[in-house]
């Protein structure tokens, strides 16, 4: 029997990729679930589909930018669900360009959605997870272990809720709290088609080669896996657990790939370059 049935999950950024594909699986887990984004119609069809598979779904509509949001969305999780026992922080998007060609308002930007986001997200959930004994879920990435060229705002921000689930699994384990770290590496979703402003170019290209992406229900599977046993840190994607084994072992071979391959900076959707419209 899975260790989620009749068990309440919260996801932030649950409107597409990886927050979606977690809904669906936590609910065919046996899992009720609270929905959270910015985009509310696409919530709806979401929760549509997981009360189709017989579990509830709570839509809400929060941005993770937006102080009271999160303690807001929380509330209702409780009044509706009567607990809340896995947290999953998966808002979050992407700035990338050179250095050169970022200003500090993108990195602000950056920062404001993929860090302070995460920690508004603890800070609402934080006591719910203590009554229940459950699990916060935070979604970094590779790049928080490895910063390519033309990813400094990403790969940062990364990196800082990487050191923040390291520093509150201490924090909370006297508490039963588990704290797990998720860093994926390329997994299919929106991410490279929202440019730096935050906006979504549904038409954009896709840069990275199919054979690369993990599909997103595989990536939910391998997650929801990993918060049922209560892990410390799971690393989606067999190039991705190549890259962090390379940076924690071979770290001059690694740099050396870098130097050789890495990409200079991304070719991003018409207005994430600084000073042009969205």
């Amino acid at each position: 029997m899975s260790t989620l049935r009749d068990k309440v999950v919260m996801i932030t950024g649950a409107s597409s990729g990886i927050g979606a594909a977690l809904a669906r699986e936590a609910a065919r887990q046996g899992a009720d679930v609270a929905l959270l984004a910015r985009r509310e119609e696409r919530l709806e069809a979401l929760a549509r589909e997981v009360e189709a598979a017989g579990r509830r779904a709570l839509v809400l509509r929060a941005d993770v930018t937006a102080d009271g949001d999160l303690e807001a969305a929380a509330a209702r999780t409780r009044e509706a669900f009567g607990r809340v026992d896995v947290v999953v922080a998966n808002a979050g998007f992407s700035v990338a360009h050179g250095f050169s060609r970022l200003t500090l308002e993108d990195y602000r930007r950056q920062l404001e959605t993929n860090v302070f986001g995460v920690l508004r997200t603890a800070f609402a959930t934080i006591e719910d997870l203590k009554a229940s004994r459950g699990c916060l879920a935070v979604i970094g990435s590779v790049t928080g272990y490895v910063a390519l060229p033309g990813t400094s705002p990403y790969a940062m921000s990364k990196a800082a809720v990487h050191a923040l689930a390291e520093s509150l699994h201490f924090e909370l384990a006297r508490h039963g709290v588990a704290v797990l770290k998720v860093v994926p590496g390329f997994v299919d979703s929106e991410i490279r088609q929202v440019d730096n402003r935050g906006v979504h170019h549904p038409d954009a290209r896709e840069p990275i080669p199919g054979w690369l992406r993990m599909p997103a229900d595989r990536a939910a599977r391998l997650i929801i896996r990993a918060i049922s046993r209560r892990r410390r840190e799971v690393v989606i994607t067999g190039h991705g657990r190549l890259i962090v084994a390379l940076k924690r072992h071979f770290p001059r071979t690694l740099s050396f790939l870098v130097r050789r391959f890495g990409v200079r900076g991304r070719s991003a959707p018409e207005g994430s370059r600084p000073g042009s419209s969205s």
